[in-house]
């Protein structure tokens, strides 16, 4: 039997993961694993803990001073984590 409409494993995948609404999770992890690759190895040097909770991005820092400077950059740490993930999945970046 010949099938017609065959779909690859990851668009069923994908598929399952938008109808269980499991890929916006997906996306916010992902978007704290990026977190290293867009700030780089030095102020991630400094990164204690992350995590994403409704469209937050929540970075606890060890260093006050370098919280204070990327509070003032925090728009442009949005857009190049959103452009990495390539969705609007990150809001705000609440350093703490």
């Amino acid at each position: 039997m010949k099938r017609s409409n065959a779909e690859t494993i990851g668009q069923i995948i994908q598929s399952y993961l938008e109808s269980e609404n499991l890929d916006s999770k997906m996306y916010e992890l992902r978007a704290a694993e990026l977190w290293a690759d867009v700030v780089g190895s030095g102020v991630n040097r400094y990164t204690v803990n992350r995590y994403v909770k409704n469209g937050c991005l929540f970075v606890r820092l060890s260093s006050a001073a370098l919280r204070n400077e990327l509070m003032l950059g925090r728009s442009i740490l949005v857009k190049r984590i959103n452009e990495a993930l390539g969705r609007e999945i990150i809001k705000d970046i609440i350093f703490r």
